[in-house]
C-alpha cells in the first residue's frame, strides 16, 4: 500500500527531531522488509523557518512517518511531494516558501523559504 486516502489516520512514529541512529536503524529495518522509504532533508533554508538545514522526515509505504522537516503547511507540502515520490520513485530538491501572509493565516511566526530534498531509497 503506498500512502492511505486522507480519510485514513495515519499513524506517526515519532514527530520530534530524528536522531541518527534512529534515522538508519528504520531506513534499515524498511529495506530488511523489501520497501521503499522517502527520507525528505532540509538542505537550506532562508529568514524565518520551523526547522534547519539538516533536519529529516521518514515517509513508508505503510503510511507511517518518523521525524519533521517543521510541521504545518511546509509539512503538509512536503507529505504530498513524498507521496509523488513513492509512486514515481524519482528523487527531488523542492523549493517551499511561506510568506509572512501564509505564516499569518496559519497561526504561526515563520516567514522564511526552505528547501527539501526528497530521496527515495529502495527499489520496489
Amino acid at each position: 500500500m503506498i500512502f492511505p486516502d486522507a480519510a485514513t489516520r495515519i499513524r506517526k512514529l515519532d514527530m520530534g527531531t530524528i536522531g541518527q541512529s534512529d534515522l538508519y536503524r528504520l531506513i534499515g529495518a524498511a529495506n530488511d522488509r523489501g520497501e521503499r522509504v522517502v527520507v525528505a532533508t532540509v538542505a537550506h533554508t532562508r529568514g524565518s523557518t520551523p526547522q534547519q538545514r539538516g533536519a529529516k522526515m521518514l515517509f513508508f509505504e505503510d503510511g507511517e512517518a518518523a521525524g519533521t522537516v517543521g510541521g504545518g503547511c511546509i509539512e503538509a507540502e512536503v507529505w504530498a511531494e513524498a507521496r509523488d515520490a513513492m509512486r514515481s520513485g524519482k528523487s527531488a530538491l523542492h523549493h517551499f516558501s511561506l510568506t509572512a501572509e501564509e505564516a499569518s493565516d496559519e497561526g504561526m511566526v515563520c516567514g522564511g523559504t526552505m528547501d527539501i530534498f526528497i530521496e527515495v531509497m529502495g527499489d520496489r
